[in-house]
């Protein structure tokens, strides 16, 4: 199949596994019938007229009547013979022209699997012995690096093409720094490889006896490989990622929650409509939502008119949002919904947030090192610094449009939410608490003033009877609010 699909110029299978099951799934019946598929019977479900006392006789009477059987089956009259056959089939796995993981030792009589019976997922008188998977030499060419969607950056290795169960390998993930160490990888190393499962590719050992010296060692990388931004693994974390905002690796993902509800909330424009637009090159990043005209989003789908035209009203009504929405949805690490509010309150303006010391970010109460931090460094890149520009230019607003409240009467107090409740969502009642002056925290301690408890509420409710804490229900709240 491949060598014709080669002369086609088509797409090659990578293995017999995915080929039988995509020619399975085509629509195209037509197109599933040009596939050289093949299938052992193995069962005979039923039959009128005729009874087996043996899953034997059953193959034989197949194969009998014509079936494909499988050729490689052996009947044995103890354990002792159904191991050494497993045992057998196993050192002759690879001369099979079928590709196999592992074989199965059954009951044989009929009867006796009746009395067995079966649990909720398997039957108790069969059972399945994996094999081990196949194991090959090659050498570890070089490692590079991907960026994926959310910006994490994945060392690559890059094999000297060998084939392993039924399959031609030439890369796989070597997953993140702390695997590359602890294997001890260099690249130019003769490396083991396997098929986990005998379905993912993945890098078991280094041959380190046949090392010659000239191998040379991997370090990751201090910048993103597709934008130059940044690249910054965290503390306590094994994923390096790319910091950059307008990095185009992470377009989409970027763009989805720029939009999204928690973001500047912009009607209509989900997933697949971001989709579409970067695959006809409309938009590259999220400056680009606040250029799109009418007919760019009426090209997308069939008398589309409507739907652009309510998309680009979303999308110009989008600018009036409150900077806490903005801040949300640039997407900075360690930045939520509700500190983004708080620092939205507090900053009063982007500009202010972004000429913001680190010591002054430290210094605020619900920010700490990590996080204040990460704000500072991402109000730092060039990349940000740019997309800003260009939001100001596109009219969109960068200023907080809540009042000063005069009004504090929660000051000094902390909010505990838990359970569901019936009037607010957990996100308006803590934008409510911190209106009056109060805060919101997460967890139950000492410190707790109130735990707002809807209906299920669970383990916060026990904590806070436990250390004595108030507890109030939402009609309290609305007294104490009102």
């Amino acid at each position: 199949m491949n060598e014709q699909r080669e002369i086609l110029g088509e797409s090659l299978f990578a293995n017999a596994r995915n080929a039988a099951a995509g020619s399975l799934r085509q629509l195209d019946s037509k197109i599933t019938a040009t596939r050289p598929l093949d299938i052992f019977i193995f069962n005979v479900q039923k039959l009128e007229g005729n009874t087996f006392n043996s899953h034997n006789q059953q193959l034989n009477y197949l194969k009998k009547l014509g079936f494909n059987v499988n050729p490689v089956h052996d009947y044995c009259s103890s354990i002792e013979e159904a191991i050494r056959a497993v045992n057998k089939i196993g050192d002759n796995r690879d001369s099979l022209s079928f590709g196999i993981d592992g074989a199965v030792i059954k009951v044989d009589e009929l009867d006796l699997r009746e009395k067995l019976g079966v649990t909720a997922k398997t039957p108790r008188w069969a059972i399945a012995y994996k094999y081990p998977p196949e194991q090959k030499q090659t050498i570890l060419k070089d490692i590079i690096c991907q960026v994926g969607r959310t910006g994490a950056i994945t060392p690559m290795a890059i094999l000297d093409p060998v084939r392993v169960a039924g399959s031609l390998i030439s890369k796989t993930t070597l997953h993140n720094e702390d695997f590359i160490k602890e294997k001890d990888l260099k690249i130019g190393d003769i490396v083991v490889i396997q098929k986990a499962g005998d379905v993912i590719p993945e890098v078991v050992s280094v041959v380190k006896e046949k090392r010659t010296g000239d191998e040379r060692e991997f370090s990751m990388p201090t910048h993103c490989p597709v934008c130059g931004a940044p690249a910054v693994r965290e503390e306590g974390e094994a994923v390096t990622r790319c910091t950059g905002i307008e990095c185009s690796a992470k377009a989409l993902r970027s763009i989805v929650h720029f939009s999204s509800k928690v973001g500047m909330e912009i009607d209509g424009l989900g997933y697949s409509i971001i989709e579409q637009l970067i695959d006809k090159k409309l938009i590259n990043g999220i400056a680009d939502i606040y250029t799109l005209k009418l007919e760019d989003i009426a090209s997308l789908k069939k008398n589309g008119k409507k739907f652009a035209q309510n998309l680009i009203d979303a999308i110009n009504q989008s600018k009036n949002n409150d900077l806490s929405k903005l801040i949300t949805a640039l997407g900075i690490r360690h930045v939520g919904s509700r500190l983004a509010r708080t620092l939205a309150k507090r900053y009063k303006t982007l500009d202010n947030l972004m000429n913001a010391s680190l010591e002054a970010l430290i210094m605020q109460d619900d920010v700490g090192e990590k996080t204040a931090n990460s704000i500072y460094e991402f109000f730092k890149q060039e990349q940000t610094i740019d997309l800003i520009n260009k939001l100001k230019q596109s009219g969109v607003n960068m200023a907080s449009l809540e009042e000063g409240s005069t009004d504090n009467r929660f000051e000094g107090m902390t909010f505990v939410l838990t359970g569901a409740l019936q009037e607010y969502t957990r996100d308006q009642a803590s934008e409510l608490i911190e209106k009056l002056g109060g805060k919101t925290s997460s967890s139950v301690s000492k410190k707790t003033t109130y735990v707002l408890a809807g209906e299920d509420a669970g383990s916060k409710l026990t904590k806070a009877q436990q250390l004595g804490v108030t507890v109030i229900n939402e009609e309290e709240f609305k007294r104490m609010c009102n």
